[in-house]
């Protein structure tokens, strides 16, 4: 460890209230999203809180452009190892950076048994004991011993696996409510840190979907909010060209142009091991046809099968199905039958639980490779 001594310049060192005054902050973001920034951006005109402000500037937790403030990577940072250890708090830290497989292979640990060398294996897996065994076996007792190349051996070692995830999140209007959307934000943002601290060679991207889908880069993240409800009508049936997305209603539920959108990020990935987690809370209500998007509602079976057509695209080229159903509202639960045939056809597996348990659910799903339904109460 190196220290870096200098003379004090009399500034008063961040106290334990300094420190929480910021975490409080970032859980402010978290809810509201770029609202947070912009009630800072208020805030500011008062000089008892400027100055917090400023302290926070300098601390590298926030930087100005023009007259709005923005979140620093190290902020970033902060929320993701925050929402980490809130919700994962028994970790390894001394794992390697792939997933444990049932077959054999390099890189993992080492495993009962031995095998004969291969040109290419490292010297570090022989096992010196069974290579002498082998040469007295083969020459019989007696030095000096003399080794043939068929006598080496090797440790079996766990085969290691790396694995590309595209985490799906629905932003439509009913994920307002109940803290669903601030929960699903802390998930991807824990699965994030996860990955930094023990499978650094996985990749992991966030896709929104609403009326339409966006890749939402690790930096906006804490940024998002769900969309606003503009429509309240019983029955809706509009359809919008996708060059008009930006005018249309923002908060149906397109999760078919979410799947296309993680077909796409996964082709670019690359890779054996992929997969897909979409945290939702109802049945999709837009989907794509042609030029244009059809807004439906209540939800229809032209939705339906053309959402269901777009997972089977991506479940035919191997991709690993996890979906996250959260079900506060019991009342509306007629949706689930959706879940159950995408969880079917896509020989996927499927969450149910409330927004307080959904990063519990990603974390076991992401780590174990769960395949079996399961119903968190």
């Amino acid at each position: 460890m190196r220290f870096r001594y200098q003379e004090w310049d009399g500034s008063e060192f961040a106290t334990q209230e300094h420190l929480s005054q910021f975490d409080a902050f970032l859980e402010y973001v978290m809810d509201y999203g770029e609202g947070a920034l912009e009630a800072l951006r208020r805030a500011a005109s008062d000089p008892e809180q400027r100055a917090l402000i400023e302290k926070w500037i300098e601390e590298g937790l926030l930087e100005r452009v023009g007259v709005k403030f923005r979140l620093t990577p190290r902020a970033i940072e902060s929320i993701q190892r925050r929402a980490l250890m809130e919700v994962f708090r028994d970790l390894r830290p001394d794992s390697t950076d792939g997933h444990e497989t049932p077959q054999v292979g390099a890189g993992g640990e080492r495993c009962e048994g031995t095998r004969k060398y291969r040109f290419g294996d490292a010297v570090s897996d022989f096992d010196v004991s069974a290579t002498l065994r082998s040469a007295v076996m083969r020459r019989g007792p007696g030095l000096p011993i003399r080794l043939d190349e068929s006598d080496f051996e090797v440790h079996q070692t766990e085969s290691k696996a790396t694995c590309s995830t595209v985490i799906l999140l629905d932003m439509s209007g009913s994920m307002s409510r109940w803290d669903r959307f601030p929960q699903a934000k802390k998930c991807a943002m824990a699965v994030y840190a996860l990955i930094r601290q023990r499978f650094p060679l996985d990749t992991v991207d966030v896709v929104g979907f609403a009326t339409g889908a966006e890749i939402i880069p690790e930096h906006r993240l804490p940024l998002v909010v769900p969309k606003r409800v503009t429509l309240s009508d019983p029955q809706i049936r509009l359809k919008v060209g996708l060059d008009e997305l930006a005018d249309a209603p923002p908060h149906f539920t397109n999760l078919q142009m979410g799947l296309m959108t993680a077909r796409r990020l996964l082709a670019r990935r690359g890779g054996i091991n992929q997969q897909v987690f979409i945290v939702t809370d109802g049945q999709p209500t837009a989907h794509v046809a042609g030029p244009f998007v059809h807004l439906i509602y209540p939800p229809d079976e032209e939705t339906t099968v053309a959402t269901l057509s777009e997972a089977m695209l991506l479940a035919r080229a191997g991709v690993r199905f996890s979906t996250f159903a959260l079900i506060e509202d019991y009342f509306y639960m007629d949706w689930i039958n959706f879940v159950e045939h995408l969880t079917r056809l896509t020989k996927g597996v499927a969450f149910y639980c409330t927004s307080g348990d959904l990063t519990h659910c990603v974390m076991e799903s992401y780590l174990s490779g769960r395949k079996k339904k399961t119903y968190i109460a």
